[in-house]
Parts: structure tokens; sequence; C-alpha cells
């Protein structure tokens, strides 16, 4: 399947590590140019080395000067599409979390996005293509008791997503959110193969998975590639109908049909 990312260049925050370093790994095998953003210097460009591609790209986003060094660092890179997948979900409780824990939750998984969406959206409605892809979380639609803070924020997330949708419709900028349940990381395999050896599930993953995913109608934990999959997809043209959209990976377990 050719998405015709060859000529594109895509801006994927947050891609030093995790899922985002995954996403920025789909894009460059489907041959589009990758700005891989870390907060810091040394992120980005270490990861730019374990993927053996891209270009480094750093700045604080969570500040407007952070913000205003991404853009400026891009300045000579035509980005047409921007990922915004940089994040973070910080432990807390509603006894605990003080007003300043929310605000850092809405600077980190809100502001973030509008820094970037203001920085470069610009730029592709003049040139009347882009894409911008949201990563949210199932959360927002159903968020648990503990991390009001987060869940607040990407639910802020997801309503801004749907905003900036109506705001650019018919200037052939499209806008999505991606909105995964939880992921099998190294952090979480870990944390749950700890917990599965205390239960007396077993003592390998194919053992304890099950386990975790007994909430969940495929059986098993969504894979960092196939989130990858996903959004990539929607940065390509056979997704030029697909806007404004909250689309969850999540192996079923949201079971509600808005």
């Amino acid at each position: 399947m050719d998405l015709q990312l060859a000529n594109r260049t895509a801006l994927v925050t947050g891609s030093h590590r995790g899922t985002g370093l995954i996403i920025a790994q789909a894009l460059l095998d489907e041959g589009a140019t990758v700005l891989l953003h870390g907060l810091q210097a040394h992120q980005a460009e270490n990861a730019v080395a374990q993927l053996g591609a891209g270009i480094a790209i750093s700045g604080d986003i969570t500040t407007d000067e952070g913000a205003n060094a991404v853009s400026e660092q891009c300045a000579n890179h035509c980005v047409d599409i921007l990922v915004n997948n940089y994040g973070a979900a910080d432990p807390g409780s509603w006894s605990k979390s003080s007003s300043d824990d929310w605000v850092s939750a809405y600077q980190k998984n809100v502001l973030t996005t509008l820094r970037m969406v203001q920085c470069f959206l610009p730029n592709m409605k003049t040139r009347s293509w882009g894409r911008i892809i949201n990563l949210g979380t199932v959360g927002s639609t159903r968020p648990n008791s503990r991390m009001p803070a987060y869940y607040a924020s990407k639910g802020a997330l997801a309503t801004m997503t749907v905003s900036l949708a109506k705001e650019v419709a018919a200037s052939g900028v499209r806008v999505n959110l991606v909105s995964p349940g939880l992921i099998l990381t190294p952090e979480v395999e870990q944390a749950y193969l700890a917990k599965g050896q205390r239960e007396g599930w077993g003592d390998t993953w194919e053992q304890i998975e099950p386990h975790v995913a007994r909430d969940i109608p495929i059986g098993r934990i969504a894979r960092r590639e196939e989130v990858a999959a996903l959004v990539v997809f929607l940065c390509g043209h056979l997704a030029d109908a697909i806007h404004g959209q909250n689309i969850r990976i999540d192996g079923g377990a949201v079971d509600i049909v808005s």
C-alpha cells in the first residue's frame, strides 16, 4: 500500500522514546522525512542515532520559548505532517493533586499541542495540505478515578481536536485524534510481569498477558507498532476523508458507539 508520503515531512513530538519513536520509524519506513523531537538536544540526537535516520529537533514545548525554538529549527523544512505525540501521565489523585499539578498536566497534554499547531498550521493552510494527528487516550472517554488531572487534560485534547477540525474544514488539512488503551511498552511489560509473578499468574509475558487483558475483548494489549500503523495511515492520501475523528485502538475495551 503506497501512502504517498515519500515527499512529505513529518514532525513527531516526543519521538525520542516510547511510542513516538515507533511512530517516527513507521513514517521513515514509508519514505517520509522525519524530524525527531526531544525536550533536550541529546534526546533527539540519540533517537536519530538509534534509528539511523531522521533529523534531530529539540526544545521544551511545555514553554513558549521552547516551542519557538522548535519552530526556528524547522524553518528550513516544510512540515506537512504534525504528530502531537508528546504528553505525560503523572501520578495523582483527587485528594493529593494540587492546582499546580493540574496546571502542569494541561501544560504537558494540552498547551504543547496548541503551541505546535499555532507554529505549523498556517503554512499547511497556505499549501492546502496537511495532517495533524493528536495522541490521546481512551481515558478521555472513560476516565479512572486516579490521575484526574491527566484524564481531564486528555479530555480537553479530544475537545480541541474537534474544534480544530472545524476550524480547518475545506482547507485541505485533516485533523484527527488517535486514542490508545493500554499499550505494551517495556515499562508496562515489566510492571505486569512483576505483578503477575506476585499473583501467581505465571513467569512469562505469554502466561501473564491474558490476566492483564481479561477485560479486553481481543484478549491482549495493543502493540506500539499497531498504534504507529494507524497514525501513519491517517497521514496518507487514502485517509483524506477521515477528519475530526477520535479513533480508539484499545482491542474493543471501550464498547460505546459515539
